[in-house]
């Protein structure tokens, strides 16, 4: 039997490499450095017991940041030593859309989740609590539910929704059918202003359990003819009168031709004229003044709340409207915040009313052209209908 014999030199080579590997797989499986640990995450907005909020964004390198609150100036945030940006300012209980602008940059509040829905500018939003007499303030009452809808447009060639607001007690009244508000969003808004943001619903909740309103159905369309007025933006869409007037008569026939015969197969809603209505912000107030007053045939109760996009020369948008509509038309309102950038268009368009004996209810409110002035716009406006 022969014996291996390994030389001193083998052996040392030998021992070597073996040291020289266990170095190799401990460095392997050395841990890395730990990562650093993130900043402890804000809380954005706060709100505190006396009503006051503090908005907070996290912004070291900025040299400049600012809270852009819906309805007044931006205003200027100051920075801690950790680079954190904050300002404290007193608000009254109400829904708030607000952004920051961090040198010269919109961005949304990272640490809120709650959104302003909108299809060109979206905002971070902010409820600020008040007391239970605040009609869109959640109460303990009957609650109605919402559906939302889809359908092909053949009139705007797209796909497009709407919502519908039934009443409590909707489901169990049998037989029964009910009055119907049509209820418009302004420029920029999607289908789903009225209830994400205007919180329409809670505030039918409410009133409609107070007796203050009598119970109704309420379809929230959306509310363009073309979308070609979102694709232009702010600037180009009212500037180029041609896409604004197609704007406006296909929305009225994609309206009276696909979503109310939709609307009326599905749901029992009243047929009368006398028992439907159309009302909108904005855009939306536009749209029910032209839709509403050129198809009194079809409604009886119509609503403008800061209505905007109308051209002067009103005759040509409502062609022989004049004191004989007096007997059909059992409400015309149109509301307008006094600090409100369209009071004039307004007011003018109001005065040529009285030019041609149409009657109509003036109102004018302090605020501007927010969510804040139409939530109280709707909450006025919904009690006097189908009286």
């Amino acid at each position: 039997m022969r014996r291996s014999a390994f030389s001193l030199s083998s052996i040392f080579f030998l021992v070597i490499f073996l040291a020289t590997a266990g170095l190799a797989t401990a460095q392997q499986t050395k841990p890395a450095d730990a990562p650093p640990r993130p900043p402890a995450p804000l809380v954005s907005p706060e709100v505190h017991p006396d009503g006051s909020v503090t908005f907070r964004f996290r912004g070291p390198n900025a040299k400049e940041v600012m809270v852009a609150r819906e309805g007044v100036p931006p205003e200027a945030m100051t920075k801690d030593d950790d680079g954190v940006w904050s300002l404290t300012t007193a608000l009254a209980p109400d829904y708030y859309g607000y952004s920051f602008v961090a040198d010269g940059v919109r961005t949304l509040d990272a640490s809120n989740h709650a959104l302003v829905p909108n299809l060109l500018s979206p905002s971070s939003a902010l409820h600020v609590p008040g007391p239970a007499s605040l009609p869109w303030e959640v109460n303990d009452v009957p609650r109605g539910e919402v559906h939302h809808h889809f359908y092909k447009s053949a009139v705007s060639e797209d796909q497009r929704d709407y919502y519908v607001y039934t009443p409590p007690g909707y489901e169990s009244s049998g037989k029964k059918k009910y009055p119907v508000l049509y209820l418009l969003h302004g420029y920029s808004d999607d289908a789903s202003g009225w209830t994400a943001v205007g919180h329409a619903n809670v505030i039918f909740d409410n009133l409609i359990a107070q007796g203050k309103v009598k119970p109704m159905v309420v379809v929230m369309p959306l509310g363009y003819g073309t979308m070609e007025m979102i694709r232009l933006g702010w600037g180009g869409a009212w500037n180029r009168h041609e896409v604004r007037d197609e704007n406006f008569s296909k929305y009225t026939q994609a309206l009276l031709t696909e979503v109310m015969p939709q609307v009326e197969g599905e749901y029992r809603v009243s047929k009368d004229r006398k028992e439907r209505a159309i009302a909108g912000l904005s855009m939306g107030g536009s749209e029910s003044l032209l839709t509403g007053l050129n198809h009194l045939d079809q409604f009886a109760w119509i609503g403008a709340f800061s209505a905007g996009g109308l051209p002067e020369g009103f005759e040509k948008d409502f062609p022989g409207l004049d004191a004989k509509a007096n007997s059909r038309i059992r409400l015309l309102w149109i509301a307008c915040g006094t600090e409100d950038r369209l009071i004039e268009p307004n007011r003018k368009f109001r005065e040529w009313l009285k030019t041609q004996g149409v009657q109509h209810t003036d109102i004018e409110t302090p605020g501007m052209h927010t969510w804040m002035v139409w939530r109280r716009n709707l909450a006025e406006f919904a009690p006097l209908l189908f009286r």
